[in-house]
C-alpha cells in the first residue's frame, strides 16, 4: 500500500499554494538540489571529463530508462532517454513509416496535441512521398483504421479535456489492418498503470516533467517493443546511435537493441533530478496512484458542480475514460485562472475556454481538493476574476 503522506513530505510544496499543475510541471523533489549539486562538484567539478565513464553519465539514458520502463509497462532494455519530447516524436514516426513503405495514410486526431501533428506534417513535406495526415475527432478515430494506414499516432489523455483512448482496443484494430502504432504518453506516465507491452505498442514516448517529476527540460523517453527494435533504422542518426560512437566511423551503423534510439549528448544534470523524482515513485504502486486519483478527481467535479454553476465540465465524467486531471470550461478561463493563480490555487488554462487542473496523489490530498474548492467558489461566486491585471495575456498560459 502506497504510503502518500510520506510521498507527499518528498516533494517542496511552498506554503500557502495548492498545486494542481503537476500534469504540466511536476514539483520541486527535496533531494533533487543536493543530488544535482553532487554531479556538478563531485561529478564534473573533480572528474571532469572522465565522468562518463566513472560517475556513469554516459549509460544514465538506459539505465533510467529502465526505470521509466516499470512506470509504462514495458520489458527492460525497451525504453531510453534524451533529447525532447518532439524528437522522440519525430523518430518514431519516421522508424514507423519505414516499416510500412507500401502505405502513405497516418492517422491522428485533432485533439491530439499539436506538436505531435507539426512533427508529422514536417516529416511529410520532408519526405515529401505521397503520405497524408488525417485527423479526425478522438471519437472517430476507428472509423479511420483501414487497410489504407500506415501508422495511427495519438496521445493516449487528451491535454485539454483528459478524455483517455482505449490503447489496447484501437492497438488492436490498427494490428488487424497490418499497421503500426505509436502512443504519446506524456499525460499517462506516472498518472495511472500503462501496460505498452501488454498492449502490443509498437512505440511510445513521453516526456518527463509532468508526473514524473524530473524538472524544467528533464529529457524525454522512447519505447520501442523487442519485435521491431533491430529492425529500425534511426531517421536522425546521431553519433551516441552509433554501434561504436568511441570509433569516429564516417558510416553510420545503428547501435545495438534501444541504443540506437539515442541521438545527441545525454543531459547529465537533468537526469540527476530526474533520478531522484524516480527514488519517489519507487516508493508507489501505480494501482494505488489511480484509486487515489479517481477519488480527488470525482470529489473535486461533484463539489464544483454544487457551488459554481457557471463552470462546465470539459473532462468525461466516468474516470476511466479520462486522465488524472479535470477541466472546466469558461468563456473567461483566462482570466478565472489567473484569479485563482494570485490566491495560491495553481492550475492552467488551455485556449480557447479551458481550466485544467491536474491531481497527483504524489502530493496531493482530499485537504488540498477541499481548500481549491473553497477558493474556487469564492471567486465565481464574487466575480473576483473580473479585473484587468487578470486579463492580460503572459506568454506562457
Amino acid at each position: 500500500m502506497t504510503d502518500f503522506a510520506r510521498t507527499k513530505s518528498l516533494f517542496v510544496l511552498p506554503e500557502g499554494v495548492i498545486y494542481l499543475d503537476g500534469n504540466s510541471l511536476g514539483p520541486l523533489p527535496k533531494a533533487a538540489a543536493a543530488r544535482v549539486q553532487k554531479t556538478v562538484e563531485s561529478e564534473w567539478g573533480n572528474m571532469l571529463i572522465s565522468g562518463w565513464n566513472k560517475a556513469g553519465w554516459m549509460a544514465q539514458p538506459s539505465h533510467l530508462g529502465d526505470r521509466i520502463a516499470r512506470l509504462i509497462g514495458a520489458p527492460d532494455g525497451t525504453v531510453t532517454l534524451g533529447d525532447t519530447l518532439s524528437v522522440k516524436v519525430y523518430q518514431a514516426l519516421a522508424a514507423a513509416l519505414a516499416l510500412r513503405p507500401d502505405r502513405k495514410k497516418i492517422v491522428s486526431d485533432n485533439g491530439n496535441f499539436p506538436t505531435d501533428l507539426y512533427m508529422a506534417r514536417g516529416l511529410i513535406e520532408s519526405l515529401n512521398a505521397g503520405h497524408v495526415l488525417c485527423t479526425p475527432a478522438p471519437e472517430d478515430v476507428a472509423d479511420e483504421i483501414d487497410t489504407d494506414l500506415a501508422v495511427l499516432m495519438l496521445t493516449e489523455v487528451d491535454y485539454r479535456t483528459g478524455r483517455r483512448h482505449d490503447m489496447k482496443a484501437l492497438t488492436q484494430a490498427a494490428h488487424a489492418v497490418g499497421a503500426i502504432v505509436i502512443w504519446d504518453l506524456a499525460h499517462s506516465a506516472g498518472a495511472f498503470p500503462v501496460d505498452v507491452a501488454g498492449c502490443n505498442a509498437d512505440f511510445a514516448v513521453g516526456c518527463t516533467y509532468k508526473y514524473l517529476n524530473g524538472g524544467p527540460g528533464a529529457p524525454a523517453f522512447i519505447y520501442v517493443a523487442p519485435e521491431h527494435i533491430e529492425n529500425v533504422q534511426p531517421a536522425l542518426a546521431g553519433w551516441l546511435g552509433h554501434d561504436a560512437p568511441f570509433e569516429f566511423d564516417l558510416k553510420y551503423r545503428a547501435g545495438t537493441g534501444i541504443e540506437r534510439m539515442r541521438v545527441g549528448t545525454p543531459p547529465v544534470l537533468q537526469m540527476a533530478a530526474l533520478e531522484t523524482a524516480l527514488d519517489i515513485w519507487d516508493l508507489a504502486d501505480l494501482k494505488d496512484v489511480q484509486a487515489k486519483s479517481i477519488d480527488l478527481t470525482q470529489a473535486f467535479i461533484a463539489e464544483i458542480e454544487a457551488t459554481c454553476p457557471s463552470l462546465t465540465l470539459a473532462s468525461p465524467r466516468d474516470p476511466n475514460t479520462r486522465g488524472s486531471q479535470v477541466s472546466f470550461a469558461h468563456p473567461e478561463g483566462y482570466a478565472i485562472m489567473q484569479a485563482l493563480i494570485a490566491r495560491g490555487v495553481i492550475g492552467d488554462f488551455r485556449a480557447p475556454n479551458i481550466l485544467r487542473f491536474g491531481f497527483t496523489p504524489l502530493y496531493i490530498d482530499m485537504a488540498d481538493v477541499q481548500g481549491a474548492v473553497a477558493i474556487i467558489a469564492d471567486i465565481m461566486t464574487n466575480d473576483l476574476w473580473d479585473r484587468p491585471e487578470y486579463k492580460t495575456r503572459a506568454r506562457v498560459t
